[in-house]
């Protein structure tokens, strides 16, 4: 593959190929026809796992003999999904031939059998009684079933038919004679003269969806599951989808149009402030609009024209030629508002770089995926439930395959619908859930028009000028209060940012004493070249003058009002805890004992880094040093001729590990037999694969040639590979220098400013290790659910950046803690801590079980003479019963990184003052020696209690 596989896709490969090698074993027993249900959710790269598992048959892997000869047939019930997954095999696999790859079409195919080592694609459309495909005639010899049975017959044993069951916008009726055809390729049909087929995979987004296609078939069934949240973790899907609907009836639909061009602008400028500061491939966001259907006199009933007009007069846009398009039925070119709209397939629309807007009715849940379709708006009507949920199935692929961390408005997807309500917006919800599975690994969220759910936070707040009256505005002044359409593509409205807004945040010198800027050494933020966009914008910043506790209950000012200046560097904080690189865990809920591969893939980005050249080529040593070692051993001990000469007729055993080494089926053991002949190159090249598949065997023989005999160098390695304490000896190698060398570059991968290389790091660390330590790195944007009834607080690092402050909602006990701190003369601001994503994570021991522990609160402190402190507090009832973990969890935290600027460490109970008898908070202090040493000897959470009550250290 050309393109490296995700954690979970490669365990989903290994699957296949051990229920396709039992399928086959069955097969050949009883003669029952094996069926392979693989179902994984949309987005998850099935097709992908798909060209893996043909490259492997054909080419062969260290679990599987490499069958040459093999044929699939991928069967779908869309011409317009066969030829995108048949584009997809081409550009992503590189041992697979373009000329492998043959389309069945009606007038040109008529064999007897199908040709080995090749990869039909055929569809069911071309299956129907009509097609010439099915009926005999003259000047046809054999028909498609006739082909298909006889190559079944004597080509059975390395036959395999792969059907893409997804009936994308098809109608009941249309997908019931879909199924109908294909059912005939799993219990065959008798009127055809097809037998079912020897071994049939069926890829499907539910288990629902296959139940329909396998019915009451007799067939062997084998299941590989794909789980949501793997998918989920992966970052290949948006985090939410969110749907935008009017709360009243009467509203006017291209008021909705405008909110959707607002929306997609703002991903635009997003879009290009991320790739331009990350240096990554531009990202272009289309906005992706659903038109009525045409009457007597235009093309649509929906007014293009007003659309493109309402478009560019709210973006600042105009567009040219082939930037707007056009899916519809009728291909001829449009004109609507001056503008020629040509007609595009909908399958070229994701590689089309210059297409900004789509107009369509109802032809692109077909064949279709588009990551760059993160706006959607929609004329239809309610009763189009079904079909907007099976277009949002195509929409929920991030552009660039990854989740973006610094800015969370980049993980949504959004969807306006000016002619629905509440209840058909959960319709669609319902919809979609039911085509794409209950647990599809993206949020569904609907909001109603100005109400929206969450806010974009940043820490870059905004001074704002006060209002100017438009009669007395100057030409020039006008100007300058358009908003800028930050996009290369749009050509006329670029413009450069305003001479306050580059380089950072403006200095200003009314700080309060409290909260001056520590004299702290770190760099500055680094310049943009590129204008931030409005949410993320780098003016000048302000506050309003609160109460030393941060909190108003007062009423918002006018915005004409607001011109103050923010006493928090937000910015300068941001890089101070970027830069230290606090440890924050992720736990996974497996046990990794196969570290070779994660170590291969972490010395190969760390030697494409620069970080060290030689990272691969060490490893690459040590193992040939093993094998020298093991090779000197047998000669030493008179084994070394036997063994050689037994290599010719060797056969190896071994059991199917998936990508993390967790064994596929743990109660078989797979025995793959080689040929039988002097095959020493294929025994070569599997004994390559069980040692990682890094070139071990090459860099052995590079140093071992021997020109007298050259194929002695393959049976060391072959030895080497096939003794069971050779391999345990590697991979307990592989998992040592794994745990080292992440140890060693996880302070380098935190201070790269690409973020495309901290998430490969964080990837690859993820997949070595049960529990994997990472860098703690603060996102530029998030996106919280919206507290209304939430106090406001200016002193959170997050804010909304269009007023200065966050709207959260605290229960009495946080609040109290946040009173407090607020009254500290060292005070800065605080971090509310979410529970996942991005939250600093602790990892915390249950009952022999690791699990995450997410502490409630971080404060920023000002600490003279040193600089910045970062407090990790936790409020927690003391009637928990996870007290003493957490409290534990926290000691564990402070030993793990003793140089790290951790002021305090504090669990938080609320109790009464033994004196007063008033309520107060009740601190345990574990950054403290005293503290933690007592702590770890504790035993049961009565005992901890105990402390709570020991004034002497509870603060």
């Amino acid at each position: 593959m050309r393109d490296e596989l995700i954690s979970f896709q490669q365990t989903a490969v290994s699957k296949l190929l051990a229920e396709i090698n039992s399928a086959q074993a069955y097969h050949r027993v009883d003669g029952r026809p094996q069926v392979i249900a693989f179902r994984a959710p949309t987005g998850s790269g099935k097709t992908i796992v798909m060209t893996e598992v043909i490259e492997d048959i054909l080419n062969g892997t260290e679990t599987t003999v490499e069958q040459p000869e093999a044929i699939f047939v991928w069967l779908s019930d869309s011409p317009q999904l066969n030829e995108q997954s048949k584009t997809k095999i081409i550009q992503k696999a590189d041992k697979i031939r373009p000329n492998q790859c043959v389309t069945i079409e009606d007038d040109s195919f008529d064999q007897e059998m199908l040709d080995d080592g090749m990869i039909y694609f055929l569809n069911t459309q071309k299956l129907g009684k009509a097609s010439r495909l099915v009926s005999g005639s003259d000047s046809r010899t054999y028909t498609i079933w006739q082909s298909l049975q006889n190559t079944a017959e004597r080509k059975g044993n390395h036959l395999y038919v792969i059907i893409d069951e997804a009936h994308r916008g098809m109608q009941d009726r249309e997908a019931a004679r879909a199924t109908s055809i294909m059912q005939k390729f799993l219990k065959g049909s008798e009127a055809d003269g097809l037998d079912a087929l020897p071994v049939v995979i069926g890829m499907s987004a539910t288990d629902e969806r296959f139940r329909r296609l396998v019915g009451n078939i007799s067939s062997v069934r084998h299941d590989v599951d794909v789980r949501p949240d793997e998918v989920r973790a992966s970052g290949l899907l948006k985090d939410r989808i969110i749907i935008t609907y009017p709360e009243q009836d009467s509203i006017d639909d291209m008021v909705i149009l405008q909110a959707a061009a607002d929306e997609w602008k703002d991903k635009c400028e997003h879009w290009n402030y991320y790739c331009t500061t990350q240096k990554s491939q531009q990202v272009r966001p289309v906005l992706v609009i659903q038109v009525e259907n045409r009457n007597s006199d235009s093309a649509s009933a929906t007014e293009i024209g007003e659309c493109l007009s309402r478009i560019e007069a709210r973006t600042g846009a105009r567009f040219s030629e082939y930037e707007v398009v056009h899916t519809f039925g009728q291909t001829a070119t449009i004109e609507a508002g001056g503008l020629k709209i040509h007609h595009v397939d909908a399958s070229d629309i994701a590689d089309n770089k210059k297409i900004r807007v789509v107009f369509f009715k109802e032809n692109l849940s077909t064949g279709w995926d588009c990551p760059r379709a993160e706006t959607m708006m929609s004329f239809r009507h309610a009763q189009d439930a079904t079909y907007i949920a099976q277009l949002l199935g195509r929409m929920i692929r991030t552009p660039l395959q990854r989740h973006i961390d610094v800015d969370e408005t980049l993980n949504e997807v959004c969807l306006f619908l000016p002619h629905f309500n509440k209840d058909n917006v959960e319709s669609v919800m319902k919809a979609l859930q039911d085509e794409e599975g209950s647990d599809i690994p993206a949020d569904v969220e609907g909001e109603s028009y100005g109400n929206d759910s969450r806010e974009t936070w940043g820490y870059r707040p905004r001074k704002h000028q006060p209002k100017v009256d438009l009669n007395q505005m100057t030409l020039a002044g006008f100007a300058q209060s358009q908003s800028i359409f930050v996009d290369p593509l749009f050509e006329a409205t670029e413009s450069k940012a305003d001479d306050t807004t580059k380089g950072g945040t403006t200095q200003e010198e009314s700080v309060s004493s409290q909260q001056q800027k520590p004299d702290i050494n770190i760099d500055n933020p680094s310049e943009m070249n590129v204008p931030a966009p409005r949410s993320i914008n780098q003016g000048t910043t302000f506050a309003p003058q609160q109460s030393d506790v941060g909190v108003s209950s007062t009423p918002e000012p006018e915005q004409e009002q607001l011109v103050f200046t923010d006493s928090i560097d937000r910015e300068v904080i941001a890089t101070f805890i970027n830069k230290t690189a606090l440890i924050t865990y992720e736990i996974k809920p497996f046990k990794t004992t196969d570290y070779l591969p994660s170590l291969i893939k972490l010395a190969s980005l760390i030697k494409n880094t620069g970080l060290d050249s030689y990272a691969l080529h060490s490893i690459q040593q040590d193992g040939v040093r093993m094998i020298k070692e093991y090779i000197g051993r047998l000669k030493e001990n008179g084994e070394y001729d036997t063994l050689a000469s037994e290599v010719k007729k060797l056969n190896l055993s071994w059991k199917v590990f998936d990508a993390f080494g967790k064994a596929v089926n743990e109660d078989k053991e797979y025995i793959y037999y080689t040929s039988s002949d002097e095959d020493i190159d294929r025994k070569f090249r599997i004994a390559e694969k069980i040692l990682g598949g890094f070139g071990l065997g090459t860099a052995y023989g590079t140093l071992h040639f021997n020109p007298e005999n050259p194929s002695e160098y393959m049976v060391h390695v072959i030895l080497f590979a096939a003794e069971k304490d050779c391999v345990d000896k590697l991979h307990l190698y592989a998992k040592n220098k794994f745990n080292e060398m992440s140890d060693t570059y996880r302070l380098q991968f935190a201070h790269m400013q690409s973020e495309k290389y901290r998430k490969q790091y964080d990837a690859i660390i993820s997949n070595g290790n049960e529990v994997s330590a990472h860098s703690f790195h603060l996102p530029e944007q998030i996106r919280p659910i919206v507290d209304l009834d939430g106090e406001k607080y200016y002193n959170h690092f997050f804010v909304n950046e269009e007023v200065g402050y966050a709207k959260i909602k605290l229960d009495s006990w946080e609040k109290a803690v946040i009173e407090e701190e607020s009254k500290r003369d060292d005070f800065i601001c605080w971090i509310r801590n979410p529970s996942k994503g991005w939250g600093l994570c602790l990892q915390r021991l249950e009952n022999g079980i690791v699990k995450g522990f997410y502490p409630d609160f971080l404060i920023i402190r000002n600490v003279v003479g040193i600089g910045y402190a970062i407090d990790i507090l936790e409020p927690h009832r003391g009637d928990l019963t996870d007290n003493l973990s957490k409290a534990k969890a926290l000691v564990d935290y402070a030993q793990k990184q003793p140089s790290a600027p951790i002021g305090r460490l504090q669990m938080i109970r609320e109790g009464k003052d033994s004196i007063t008898g008033k309520k107060r908070m009740k601190r345990l202090d574990l950054a403290k020696s005293a503290v933690r040493e007592r702590v770890m000897q504790l035993q049961s959470t009565q005992e901890l209690d105990a402390l709570f009550l020991d004034d002497s250290l509870v603060e």
